[in-house]
């Protein structure tokens, strides 16, 4: 189970033989072998790349040059000798304390050994201000600092390219090492002894070094002169960017956290948000339900803008309604996909990677997504969620205007020419359709929010236009996926079975959440859905049988219905049951197992990082309470 946030995490392992060059017999027997494979991770970006560190320091995790590229370091994936990944080790290793410099995204990592001697490493993809625009490069760096003695390190630098299937060419410079790929090449420029990092060979740590690892560039500056300043300015930019959140009195650490982790979910080079930064993460173990997320759901990205929004974050909504206007602009008045690449590809092909042996050895890894084949009705209403408010707020750089909504009629058309037709659902069931009520009503959400736009816009025949059709989609909508059978709105349309999505029934407005109707539909689905404090998604059984996992987003949305009908202070005993169910550094996966609290599924999940923020803002006592 995963230890509470903000625990520092210990290990003292005996160790395997160590990779690569022989080593002399004294370092040998002491290496810690890496922990079992775990989600106890720590994330690292910028918005334009990204890394996964787990409690050792160890880089587990980076794809290049995007979030959805080529897993230059795979070990998540790959538990064997062929794994690739960064390690800074120490000889002896007895213990490890790890955490995030508060309000940042720069992680620390604390390594000692028997006798005490220890070192600390700073880990962080450099993101600040500079000759007028974010810098943001394709680079991380690696800053390990002497805390005390005279311990001894190895460092170990294993890229892969093509997915694990080639090993770089390595040649040398004289304080660099290129690892040369056929269509990349990574540079790692350091003034640790590069002898030592080319062969393996330990050596006993006396003062700071530096490793920056990136494109194939030349610094213009010293290394460790670099290094530092890029560690002064991403801090500065992250400390100033906590301090301009909205957040909460309650669970403020949390809040901070789950806001940064969003915001190193958008690639900010196009504005897509991605789902999750892995692929192949089981839902459950042995499940088979291994997807890749590595790319942007417009419904996802809709609930992590609109999660930001609530703490008053809205420059990631302004970057993402640059890629959402390309999406609305290519489609014109047709179909829109569920999720798009965040170059805005439109083809994801699905398909699996034989050299990776997969999360703990559970394969398949798979890399594209079939979703995107996918026509899931519910996604004409995230569009216009998600863009709705860049028409009412006065504070963004680039408002919204009569020519936006014109373009977004074009999509509350499709929303109505979709409704009340069947589909995948926003589960993504690869072999059923249904008319899902969460679909529709996504529709009426369209339908409601551009009638609500088209009248601060002053254009009173096309707000009744919309509004018409959201008064009908409402009537409907309440009428048919209600079930007098289970006293509950259900899943479809005429259905009997139960879907935690119709919670959001009550989060985006389409019924009063003490209806007696809605009262009705969270005790039925208390009752059919939960394990204890955990929900999972839905009663049937899917393409894969009955999840045996919490969907972690859904014990959420059960967290803001029981708030919404009164039910608080059981509210926020669930609300700490997730809070308690994050890994030792803040962060969740997409899904909990009931039983074990274990963690499931692609890492970090975007939409699990909504839930905080969410929670917090609704069931936090208000500031005027303490000032």
């Amino acid at each position: 189970m995963s230890a509470a946030p903000g625990r520092s995490q210990a290990s003292s392992h005996r160790s395997p033989q160590g990779e690569g060059t022989p080593m002399n017999d004294a370092f040998q027997p002491h290496l810690t072998a890496p922990l079992p494979g775990s989600l106890a991770l720590g994330m690292i970006g910028n918005c334009a790349i990204s890394a996964l560190v787990d409690a050792q320091a160890r880089m587990v995790w980076c794809c290049l040059p995007r979030f959805d590229g080529d897993p230059v370091f795979n070990a998540l994936l790959e538990p064997g000798e062929d794994a690739s990944h960064f390690a800074i080790e120490v000889e002896n290793l007895a213990s490890t304390e790890q955490h995030y410099e508060p309000n940042t995204a720069i992680l620390r990592t604390r390594l000692l050994d028997q006798a005490g001697h220890g070192i600390e490493i700073s880990d962080f993809a450099p993101r600040f201000f500079s000759r007028s625009r974010v810098f943001r490069p394709m680079t991380l760096v690696r800053r390990v600092r002497l805390l005390q003695g005279s311990p001894r390190i190895r460092v170990v630098l294993k890229p892969r390219f093509d997915w694990g299937q080639s090993t770089p060419r390595v040649t040398r410079g004289s304080n660099h090492i290129r690892f040369v790929g056929e269509h990349m090449t990574l540079r790692l420029s350091t003034d640790a002894p590069v002898s030592h990092v080319l062969s393996g060979q330990p050596y006993v740590l006396t003062r700071e070094q530096s490793f920056i690892l990136g494109a194939d560039e030349t610094l213009d500056h010293g290394i460790a002169d670099t290094a530092r300043m890029f560690e002064q300015e991403t801090l500065d930019y992250w400390r100033h960017w906590s301090q301009r959140l909205a957040v909460p009195l309650e669970w403020q650490e949390a809040v901070i956290r789950a806001a940064i982790t969003l915001k190193l979910s958008l690639f900010e080079d196009t504005g897509a948000i991605v789902a999750a930064m892995t692929t192949s993460i089981p839902e459950s173990a042995h499940s088979g339900r291994n997807w890749d997320y590595r790319y942007c759901w417009l419904r996802d990205a809709f609930f992590v803008v609109r999660a930001l929004n609530s703490l008053s974050e809205v420059a990631t909504m302004e970057d993402y309604l640059r890629w959402l206007g390309n999406v609305v602009v290519d489609a014109g008045s047709g179909h829109i996909q569920p999720l798009y690449g965040i170059g805005l590809e439109r083809e994801l092909p699905e398909s699996t990677v034989p050299t990776l042996a997969g999360y703990r050895g559970m394969g398949p890894v798979r890399v594209g997504n079939q979703a995107a084949e996918h026509f899931q009705h519910d996604v004409y209403g995230n569009i216009i969620l998600g863009a709705a408010q860049a028409f009412h707020d006065h504070r963004l750089l680039y408002r919204a205007g009569t020519a936006d909504f014109t373009r977004l009629e074009l999509v509350g058309e499709q929303a109505v020419r979709v409704y009340g037709q069947p589909d995948a659902g926003m589960w993504e069931l690869r072999t059923r359709a249904r008319v899902h009520t969460s679909s529709a009503l996504m529709s009426w959400a369209a339908c409601d929010r551009l009638a609500k736009i088209a009248a601060v816009l002053a254009l009173p025949e096309r707000a009744s236009y919309w509004s018409g059709h959201a008064a009908r989609m409402q009537h409907e909508i309440l009428e048919r996926s209600w079930s007098e059978k289970r006293q509950a709105f259900a899943e479809s349309f005429g259905g009997h079975e139960l879907d935690a999505s119709v919670l959001l029934m009550a989060e985006v407005g389409l019924i009063d959440a003490r209806d007696p109707r809605f009262v009705s539909t969270v005790e039925a689905m208390e009752k059919s859905l939960c394990d204890g404090p955990y929900m999972r998604r839905y009663e049937a059984a899917d393409d894969f049988g009955k999840p045996e996992t919490a969907f972690n987003i859904c014990t959420f949305w059960r967290i803001d219905a029981l708030a919404r009908i009164g039910r608080r202070q059981e509210a926020r005993e669930i609300f700490e049951t997730m809070l308690a169910a994050r890994n030792p550094l803040g962060l969740l996966s997409e899904d909990t197992h009931p039983v074990s609290g274990e963690m499931w599924g692609n890492f970090p999940q975007t939409y699990s990082m909504v839930g905080i923020i969410n929670a917090a803002v609704r069931l936090s006592a208000p500031w005027d309470s303490v000032i």
